[in-house]
C-alpha cells in the first residue's frame, strides 16, 4: 500500500510548495536527532525528511497522487535511507530558505567612482565640470540579450535547466542529495550556443563616454558627488550601478581652507605694523580693505566675516582670516641705524654693542674665560 507522504507531514494534499516546506521546516525542528534523543525521533524524522523529498518535486508527487509510490520498487530511499535536501535542514534550523533554480542572467552592475580635481573657487562657488567615463553599457546589437540575431538560448542538456545538479552522499542522517550549480552552464539553466559577436553573449560592452556633473558651491576635498544610474551596466543587460564622483580640491596658491573658512598670510613692515596702515586684500570674489591698527604685533590675525567658502548646506560662508607677518628690515644704513637708535633710546630701550671683533657673545665668553 503507497504511503500517505501527505498525512506524514500533515499538509492537506492541495498544499502548496511553501506550505510543504513550512510544515517539514517544523516538523524537523521537532524530531531531528540533534535535539531530540528518542529513538523512535531518528525514525520519525527519516519518514518527514522522505515524505518532503516526495513533495517537494514535482514529478514524484504526480507518482504520489495518481496513486502511486516512487520509491515502492525498494530502492535506496525505499530501503530505509533518506534523500534529504542538506540545504533544507539548514533552512529548518537556521530560518533559510533560499530559492532554489537557476540564476538569472540579468544581474545589477556594479558601482564606479572617478576622481574629479578641482580649484578652490571651483569648490566653493560650484561648477558643471565635463568627465570622461570608461564603464559598461548596454550592448545596442543584442540589447543585453547576449545571443546572435535571430537565436535564443537554449535548455541546458546537463541539467534539465534546473541550473544545478545533485549528488547523494551516506551521512549519519542517511543518503543526504546535495546540490551545486551546473558547471555547464554556469547555474543559468541555459546555455548560448551562439552568443552576440559585439559583446561575447555577456549583453554589455565598455566604451568611453563624457557626462556633466553639476558641482554645488561649498563641496570638500574628498567628497562624493552619488550620479544614480550612472554606473556599470549589469551583465545581461542589468540595471546599472551608481557613479561616484570624488572631489580632490587642489592647493591654493594664496589660501588654505579648514572647513569653511580661508586663511592667508600678509607681510606688513615694521613701520607700518608700529604707525597703523590700510591694506587691500583680493579675496576669492571681491576685493576688501582690511585695517592694520597701531601697534600691530607678529602673529595677530585679522578676521574678515563671510568671505570664506559657502557653506554646502544651508545660507552663508565662512571667514576668512589674515595672519600678519610683522617685517624687520635685515640691512640698515647709517642714517638708518642712527635714527633707530635714537628712536630706542627716546623710549629707554638698552641696546648692547654689537663687537665687530666677535660681538656681544664673544665678550661674554671672554668674560667667562677669565679674559679682560
Amino acid at each position: 500500500m503507497a504511503k500517505d507522504y501527505y498525512a506524514t507531514l500533515g499538509v492537506a494534499r492541495d498544499a502548496s510548495t511553501d506550505e510543504i516546506k513550512k510544515a517539514y521546516r517544523k516538523l524537523a525542528r521537532q524530531y531531528h536527532p540533534d535535539v531530540n534523543s528518542d529513538p523512535e525521533a531518528h525514525e520519525k524524522f527519516k519518514e518527514i525528511s522522505t515524505a518532503y523529498e516526495v513533495l517537494s518535486d514535482d514529478q514524484k508527487r504526480q507518482i504520489v497522487d495518481l496513486g502511486g509510490d516512487p520509491y515502492s520498487n525498494g530502492g535506496a530511499a525505499g530501503a530505509g535511507g533518506s534523500f534529504v535536501g542538506f540545504q533544507d535542514i539548514m533552512d529548518a534550523f537556521f530560518g533559510g530558505g533560499a530559492t532554489r533554480g537557476p540564476r538569472s542572467r540579468t544581474r545589477a552592475g556594479a558601482d564606479a567612482i572617478i576622481p574629479l580635481p578641482l580649484d578652490l573657487n571651483e569648490t566653493a562657488f560650484g561648477v558643471e565640470a565635463p568627465i570622461t567615463v570608461d564603464t559598461a553599457v548596454l550592448c545596442d546589437t543584442c540589447q543585453g540579450a547576449g545571443t546572435a540575431a535571430g537565436t535564443h538560448p537554449i535548455t541546458c542538456d546537463i541539467c534539465n535547466g534546473r541550473g544545478e545538479v545533485q549528488s547523494v552522499q551516506r551521512t549519519f542522517l542517511g543518503q543526504v542529495m546535495t546540490a551545486r550549480p551546473c558547471s555547464a552552464c554556469g547555474g543559468f539553466g541555459t546555455v548560448i550556443r551562439t552568443p552576440c559577436g559585439t559583446c561575447g553573449g555577456d549583453g554589455r560592452v565598455r566604451t568611453r563616454r563624457t557626462i556633466t556633473v553639476k558641482i554645488p558651491a561649498g563641496v570638500e576635498d574628498q567628497m562624493r558627488i552619488r550620479l544614480a544610474g550612472q554606473g556599470e551596466v549589469g551583465p545581461g543587460g542589468g540595471p546599472a550601478g551608481d557613479l561616484y564622483v570624488e572631489i580632490h580640491e587642489r592647493q591654493h596658491d594664496v589660501f588654505s581652507r579648514k572647513g569653511d573658512d580661508l586663511h592667508c598670510r600678509v607681510t606688513v613692515p615694521m613701520a607700518a605694523a608700529a604707525l597703523g596702515t590700510r591694506l587691500t586684500i583680493k579675496t576669492l570674489d571681491s576685493e576688501e580693505v582690511v585695517d592694520v591698527n597701531p601697534g600691530t604685533q607678529p602673529g595677530s590675525t585679522v578676521r574678515l566675516r563671510a568671505r570664506g567658502v559657502p557653506h554646502l548646506r544651508g545660507t552663508g560662508r565662512g571667514d576668512l582670516f589674515v595672519h600678519l607677518d610683522v617685517r624687520t628690515p635685515t640691512k640698515l644704513d647709517a642714517d638708518q641705524e642712527r635714527m633707530m637708535r635714537d628712536f630706542a633710546q627716546s623710549r629707554g630701550e638698552e641696546i648692547a654693542e654689537l663687537s665687530k671683533q666677535g660681538g656681544f657673545f664673544a665678550r661674554m665668553r671672554d668674560a667667562f674665560n677669565g679674559h679682560a
